[in-house]
């Protein structure tokens, strides 16, 4: 079974441009409750190195592009996010990497709740023994 779920966003619009509209437990599998977006990520920075515990999010490159690396400490799996209509969606228990940001890139990551520091799991080692059980 893939590790890799992308969400494909109807994208609406006319001849003034495009719109996208992301709505809780119809498009996004989940009530929302925290958004956020990284940005102006440096030339060969890698982010995530971690999992959460119960937390699922989707994450959308709404501009430029990046590479995911998803993990469920059997398998590991990459896909690259180059487009705002395509969501990643990603379960709990899943160790996340993000590499290869475009200078451009903005990522926006949609949570099913707020931030929390006792989800995550930091520490590969730590994911792995809590995940393979």
């Amino acid at each position: 079974m893939s590790l890799i779920n992308l969400i494909e966003f109807n994208c609406l619009g006319d001849d003034r441009g495009g719109l996208i509209s992301l709505e809780q437990n119809k498009n996004i599998p989940f009530d929302i409750k925290r958004v956020y977006y990284i940005l102006d990520t440096k030339k060969g920075v890698a982010r995530g190195f971690h999992a959460h515990k119960d937390l699922q999010q989707v994450a959308v490159c709404v501009k430029g592009s990046c590479r995911f690396i998803l993990d469920n400490g059997v398998q590991r799996e990459s896909v690259i996010l180059d487009k705002p209509n395509i969501g990643l969606y990603i379960d709990s228990m899943k160790w996340r990497e993000m590499h290869d940001f475009s200078q451009d890139c903005v990522l926006m990551v949609i949570a099913n709740h707020h931030y929390d520091e006792a989800d995550y799991i930091r520490n590969y080692d730590d994911f792995l023994t809590v995940s393979v059980k």
